[in-house]
C-alpha cells in the first residue's frame, strides 16, 4: 500500500492527496471544489468537534443555529465585510425549477425569481447581528456567548481536500459584550483555547499572534491567530479569533442601555476553526507509509489482529483484552476478517494511522503476551497480558507526547532570523519554515515583500521579546520582528 503513496521528498502536494485518498479520509465530489468526508475522516472531525465543544462549554458558551441563507442586503451593511467576501459568495437567485418544455430535463423557472437574492453563508456575522438586535435591550442581556457548528460556502477557485474547499465544516463563535475590555478578554481567551486544543489534542505546536491590518478579518478591529508549520516548511493558519469592536453593532443598530442608563453600541467578537485542521493534522504528523493520528483524536486507538486468522481461542482472548482496554476508556476494535493475511492487515492499519496494533497468535497466548506495535516509531514490543490495560494507556500518552515533541523540534529548527531581504529569500528557498524579520509597519512594504518572496506576514507574535532593528526591505526602523512564511 505504501508504494501507492508518492514520497514527500518527491512531490509533497501529491503525497498529501495520496494520504487523503488511501487513508480513506475523503473523496472528490461531483460538485467542483467540494468533498465527501468518509467515515474515517469524519470520525477524526467528530473527535475534534467534541473536544472543542467541551472546551467552549467549560468557558460558558452555548450552542445555537442560524440560517444557511443570508439576505444580500445584510452583507451590504458593513462595508469592509462585504468587500472581503464579495468574490467568494454563492448566490441564490430563484426558488423553483420546472420541466423544460423542449425535453431538456429541468430548468430554472424564470417566473420564480427572488425579490432579494440570498447568499449561501460564507460566515454568519451579518445574520447573527441582525438577530442580536432583537435579543439585546440592556446590559442585563449581556454577555451573549453563542457558538454554532455549521457548514459554510466560499467559492474557491483552487481547492484541495480539507485545506481549501468551496464548502467546509466549522464552528463559529459570535459573542456580544457590554465593554471593549470584556470583548477583548473573550477574544484572547478563545485564542488560548485554540492553542491548547492544537497542542494538547492535535500534538501540533502553534505560535499565537496578531495579524497585520492587511491580513485582518474583513470587518474586525483586530484578528488574532494560531500559526503552525507543516513538514514542507509552509505555514498553516489553524484558527482565528476576531475582536470586532462595535462595527457590526453599528451596522445593524444593536444598542443597549448601559448601567449609567445611556444607550451604547454593543461590543463583539467572532472566532472559528474548521475541517482545515484535518489537513493540518495530516501534514504535521504523517509519513510516507500513510496517516499518523495523535491518539486523543484517533477514532480507533487500538486494533487487535488475530494471527494468522481468528479462531475460537484467539477470539476469546481478544474479547478479554477488549474488555480490559475499554474499562480504561480506550477505543479498541478486533479485526475478525478471515480473508486477508496479517501482512495486508498490518499495512492497512499503518496506512489509516491506528496508533497501536496488537498482534495475537497462539504462541503469544502460550507465552502470556501480545505483540505491541506503535504507529509513530514503528517499534514492536512483546508485552505481558497481565497489566496490558495500564501499559496501553500509558503508551497512548507517550505516543501523544512524542508526536508533539517531534513536531515542535521540527518547528523550532525552522524558525530563522533574517536581517536582509536577500537572506530572507535564501532561507525561504533553501530551508523553508518561519522567518523572523523586521518590517516597517506599512501595508505597501508588506505587499512588496510578498510580491518578491511569495511569503506573507503570518503574525506579529504575542509575548515574544521586542528587538529593535531595521526593515529588511526599506531599512526603516522597526520595533520588533514579525513572522514571515510561505503558507497554505
Amino acid at each position: 500500500m505504501a508504494k501507492e503513496i508518492t514520497p514527500r521528498s518527491e512531490d509533497y502536494s501529491q503525497w498529501y492527496l495520496d494520504i487523503v485518498r488511501k487513508a480513506r479520509l475523503a473523496d472528490n465530489s461531483p460538485v467542483r471544489g467540494c468533498m465527501v468526508i468518509k467515515p474515517h475522516g469524519f470520525g477524526i472531525w467528530e473527535r475534534m468537534r467534541d473536544a472543542l465543544d467541551a472546551m467552549f462549554k467549560e468557558t460558558g458558551h452555548v450552542n445555537a443555529y442560524f440560517p444557511l441563507f443570508i439576505p444580500k442586503s445584510f452583507l451590504s451593511k458593513e462595508a469592509a465585510h462585504v468587500e472581503g467576501f464579495a468574490k467568494e459568495c454563492a448566490v441564490v437567485t430563484h426558488y423553483r425549477l420546472k420541466n423544460d418544455p423542449n425535453g431538456g430535463g429541468v430548468v430554472v423557472d424564470p417566473e420564480a425569481k427572488l425579490e432579494e437574492e440570498l447568499i449561501v453563508r460564507p460566515t454568519s456575522e451579518t445574520i447573527i447581528w441582525n438577530t442580536y438586535r432583537d435579543w439585546i435591550q440592556s446590559y442585563r442581556d449581556l454577555p451573549i456567548l453563542i457558538n454554532q457548528w455549521a457548514n459554510v460556502v466560499r467559492w474557491e477557485m483552487r481547492t484541495r481536500p480539507f485545506l481549501r474547499t468551496a464548502e467546509f465544516l466549522w464552528q463559529e463563535g459570535h459573542t456580544a459584550h457590554a465593554s471593549s475590555e470584556e470583548a477583548m478578554q473573550e477574544t484572547l481567551m478563545i485564542l488560548d483555547v485554540y492553542a491548547r486544543f492544537a497542542e494538547e489534542w492535535m500534538a501540533m505546536p502553534v505560535i499565537k499572534g496578531v495579524k497585520t491590518p492587511n491580513e485582518r478579518f474583513a470587518g474586525a478591529d483586530e484578528t488574532f491567530c494560531i500559526e503552525a508549520l507543516m513538514q514542507d516548511g509552509k505555514a498553516l493558519q489553524a484558527g482565528t479569533s476576531h475582536f470586532l469592536g462595535q462595527n457590526f453593532a453599528k451596522a445593524f443598530d444593536v444598542l443597549f442601555l448601559n448601567k449609567d442608563n445611556q444607550q451604547e453600541h454593543v461590543w463583539a467578537t467572532s472566532w472559528g476553526v474548521s475541517t482545515r485542521l484535518i489537513g493540518g493534522l495530516i501534514m504535521t504528523h504523517s509519513d510516507d507509509d500513510g496517516l499518523v493520528i495523535p491518539p486523543k483524536l484517533a477514532p480507533t486507538q487500538v486494533v487487535i489482529v488475530p494471527i494468522p486468522k481468528p479462531s475460537p481461542e484467539l477470539t476469546a482472548a481478544a474479547s478479554k483484552i477488549v474488555a480490559d482496554l475499554r474499562a480504561k476508556g480506550i477505543r479498541v476494535t478486533v479485526d475478525n476478517d478471515d480473508q486477508n493475511r496479517p501482512g495486508f492487515k498490518f499495512a492497512e492499519y499503518e496506512m489509516i494511522g491506528i496508533p497501536i496494533r496488537l498482534g495475537l497468535g497462539q504462541r503469544d497466548l502460550a507465552a502470556g503476551q501480545v505483540e505491541v506495535a506503535r504507529r509513530d516509531t514503528k517499534e514492536k514490543t512483546n508485552v505481558p497480558l497481565e497489566g496490558l490495560g495500564d501499559y496501553i494507556a500509558n503508551l497512548l500518552e507517550e505516543i501523544q507526547q512524542n508526536l508533539f515533541e517531534r513536531a515542535k523540534a521540527y518547528r523550532d529548527a525552522h524558525i530563522t532570523k533574517a536581517d536582509s531581504l536577500a537572506e530572507m529569500e535564501d532561507i525561504l528557498e533553501n530551508k523553508g519554515g518561519f522567518v523572523l524579520a523586521h518590517w516597517d509597519g506599512t501595508t505597501e512594504t508588506e505587499l512588496e515583500i510578498k510580491e518578491r518572496t511569495k511569503a506573507t506576514i503570518r503574525c506579529i507574535p504575542l509575548g515574544w521579546p521586542d528587538e529593535a532593528g531595521n526593515c529588511v526591505l526599506t531599512g526603516k526602523p522597526s520595533a520588533h520582528r514579525v513572522l514571515f512564511a510561505r503558507a497554505y
